[in-house]
């Protein structure tokens, strides 16, 4: 069972890693909100499947659909949406290392909204290191010129941002009632798949051109990143705690940027891995891990 588990967390880095390779190689027969409309509606139908064969029911609660429903925007239809239409602009191992200050963002807006989760002094480093990291993966030193590259860079950042109230937003309004973590998946790509339908006339309708691999892209990010890697993500998390399961934040970046280099040929700028780690540094130090690996070594001196 330990190996399973270990193996679920090295398939769930490696899953969400490659994600935003799969949202690229959608991108060249697909327009973004294509994209996007193809992964929710896979992941809706996988996870949909795993109710069925688990006989699991589905809630009755009006409130918890309603607040799925805003969740489902916040976690699913603008992160989507801003992801694919920024991975037009910038690699995609770019992009999962902006996925990476989703933790920072998430524990700003917890302060701000959550009375037991108020700035600390860690956290108020964790954060200030992490937007230096931020700065420096934007390269604020060439100044904003506000380029489709730096607007695709703004746009991931909002996309984080949407991750992070959705976080805070799950926690309120949703784990209270304590609903089966799958059924809150279900619901959340649900309605966005809803939503993404509905606006398809405006934002969808343009000629799509498939091969095998944007068929085969879209669904790796629909089946596996937005379906199956799900419950992965929820077996670790019972298994190993939140915390543990948390780390897997550290090692999609790595990912990302591995696979954007070895099959896309994306190059790698000095500032992104360096970005990169101040983000790592600045979630460590939010959570105090920091002063804990130093306490050792003061101790000894």
């Amino acid at each position: 069972m330990r190996f399973g588990i270990a193996a679920r967390f090295v398939a769930l880095a490696v899953v969400w890693g490659a994600s935003f390779l799969f949202i690229k190689v959608g991108l060249e027969g697909l327009s973004p909100a294509q994209v996007a409309l193809a992964r929710v509606a896979l992941g809706a139908l996988t996870l949909g499947a795993f109710l069925v064969l688990r006989r699991r029911s589905l809630p009755r609660d009006p409130a918890l659909w309603a607040h799925l429903a805003v969740v489902s925007v916040l976690f699913c239809v603008g992160p989507f949406l801003l992801y694919s239409w920024a991975e037009q602009y910038v690699a995609s191992g770019l992009a999962s290392i902006f996925n990476a200050t989703t933790p920072l963002l998430t524990m700003l807006f917890a302060a701000a909204a959550l009375p037991a989760e108020r700035l600390t002094r860690p956290k108020t480093a964790g954060l200030l290191i992490g937007f230096a990291g931020v700065l420096t993966l934007v390269g604020v030193w060439r100044g904003i010129d506000l380029s489709h590259e730096v607007l695709a860079q703004l746009a991931c950042l909002g996309a984080t941002t949407c991750y992070g109230m959705a976080f805070v937003y799950l926690r309120k309004f949703v784990s209270p009632r304590n609903p089966d973590p799958v059924v809150v998946a279900f619901g959340q790509t649900g309605f966005a798949t809803v939503i993404l339908l509905a606006a398809t006339p405006v934002i969808a309708a343009q000629p799509v051109h498939l091969n095998l691999a944007v068929v085969l892209s879209m669904l790796a990010l629909g089946v596996l990143g937005t379906g199956v890697a799900y419950t992965w993500n929820t077996a670790i998390a019972t298994a190993w705690g939140a915390a543990n399961a948390s780390a897997v934040t550290y090692l999609t970046p790595v990912v990302g940027v591995l696979l954007g280099v070895l099959v896309l040929d994306e190059p790698v700028h000095w500032n992104e891995p360096v970005g990169a780690l101040l983000v790592v540094l600045g979630i460590l130090a939010s959570h105090g891990r920091l002063s804990r690996a130093r306490q050792p070594v003061l101790e000894r001196a």
